[in-house]
């Protein structure tokens, strides 16, 4: 049994019964933690790290990320939220093949660990034949990564003679194929879950047929919902009717959601996931994070699309924290007429949202989030010694609001170290962007070719 040491850092444990510790270590054998706190003794032969000059943390979760679009990185910095339905799903994503989903998975995997992130929720949804998703799950399996890989379906403009994608359920076989296959247990890395398209784009049949769908093999499954015009005005109630509602369904964005159907989720202990910037960009309305904090929810964040800005998770803790306490202030001085005294939310809230709320909406929490004994050693370690981090007085308040990805010293999955020294352990990685950089030119390329009149959208600021 190997063992390895993290030793003497400034240990941030995001469990509430193991205080944060200024000096502290952390020791974990093969994959799991097995002790958090000072001078622990350990075993012979120990591997020993030196954490000195390092905040110790557990690893971030990404509780909404379309890994596939890594090739299309910027192309979509101008768009409005029409902009992106139109010429991603109906036009771009038609023209990609199962090698630009692996190239676009594998880059950002190993993009989303050497910022600090040990899991993400990777929303799948160009897909069209079975190929395509296999090269998907190939490329996170390749890298590493621990992710809940969520299997969508296609968006394409319906050709003569068929349906509309929202007049189509989730094709069983397909799923079937996953969960009995690659997905027959729940123990690895990857884990398995379905992103259907919900009350809001789907007609009702579909929408109740994909939560079965769910149900029947035990799987989370994710929806979309950001405008309050639904296809299924009344799909979640009746949803609930057919006792469909539960902690394996998650709606992400989920702004313009009526009260009633909002609480109704909330009840039946729905997740729901908040990419602030994504939503405030798209026009979505105001992010969820208040009525979630109003009803004592979990907040977990994401980073969501690749093809309009970074997936930065620590962008994401600030955006989201910091419109929060604007919303909260706004609605503090049109209530009383003052300024609020104290913030809304804090710098440990939001590391929660990005740690222990995104492993909750999961399913994960029992083995990540925090750094307790028993769960998977998932760590990352970030130096405070670095121009932007040096005399920073809280760790919290340094992770939160002074932390990037260039800050990532060490990167540690299920207890493998995948980061360390600032370099990621991967090999090759510069034959791997000339793929994806070809990759993008080419989709690009044919996308402009076939559909000249949305050129405008994709004119270089």
């Amino acid at each position: 049994m190997s063992s390895m040491l993290l030793k003497s850092g400034t240990v941030v444990t995001m469990d509430t019964a193991i205080a944060d510790m200024d000096e502290g270590d952390v020791l974990f054998e093969n994959e799991k933690i097995v002790a958090v706190g000072r001078d622990l003794e350990v075993p012979a032969n120990t591997e020993i790290i030196d954490a000195s000059g390092m905040i110790v943390m557990p690893g971030l979760v990404n509780a909404h990320i379309h890994t596939w679009q890594t090739a299309l990185r910027s192309v979509g910095g101008n768009f409005a939220g029409t902009n992106y339905v139109d010429a991603v799903h109906s036009g771009l994503a038609t023209h990609y093949k199962p090698s630009d989903i692996y190239i676009g998975n594998l880059v950002g995997a190993l993009n989303q660990i050497d910022s600090g992130v040990t899991t993400i929720v990777d929303w799948c949804h160009n897909n069209p034949t079975p190929d395509y998703t296999d090269n998907a799950i190939s490329a996170l399996d390749e890298v590493g990564i621990r992710a809940l890989f969520l299997h969508g379906s296609a968006k394409p403009p319906a050709k003569p003679g068929t349906r509309p994608y929202f007049e189509v359920p989730m094709n069983r076989d397909n799923v079937k194929r996953l969960r009995e296959g690659r997905f027959s247990g729940d123990d690895g890395l990857l884990t398995l879950g379905i992103a259907v398209l919900g009350p809001q784009i789907s007609v009702l049949d579909v929408t109740i047929e994909d939560f079965k769908l769910a149900r029947d093999f035990n799987l989370i499954a994710s929806l979309h919902h950001s405008n309050a015009k639904m296809r299924a005005p009344d799909g979640y109630v009746i949803a609930a009717e057919e006792g469909l509602l539960s902690d394996r369904i998650n709606i992400v964005h989920g702004n313009q959601l009526t009260d009633r159907d909002f609480n109704l989720l909330v009840d039946k202990g729905a997740t729901f996931v908040v990419t602030a910037e994504a939503e405030m960009k798209g026009g979505y309305g105001e992010p969820l994070s208040g009525r979630l904090i109003n009803r004592g929810a979990n907040v977990p964040i994401g980073s969501d699309t690749e093809v309009t800005y970074a997936p930065d998770m620590f962008a994401c803790m600030r955006m989201t924290l910091q419109q929060e306490r604007h919303r909260a202030s706004l609605q503090a001085l049109a209530e009383t007429g003052e300024k609020p005294k104290i913030t809304r939310a804090t710098t440990r809230e939001a590391l929660r949202w990005a740690t222990l709320d995104g492993a909750k909406m999961a399913h994960l929490d029992h083995k990540i989030g925090s750094l307790t004994p028993g769960k998977q050693a998932d760590i990352v370690m970030l130096r405070k010694t670095d121009l932007n981090m040096a005399s920073t007085y809280d760790p919290i308040n340094a992770i939160v609001l002074h932390a990037n990805p260039g800050n990532v010293d060490t990167v540690i999955i299920a207890g493998k170290i995948k980061k360390a020294k600032g370099r990621l352990e991967y090999r090759n990685i510069g034959s791997k962007l000339d793929i994806l950089r070809q990759s993008g030119e080419r989709i690009i390329q044919e996308f402009l070719a076939t559909t000249p009149a949305v050129g405008a959208v994709f004119r270089r600021a």
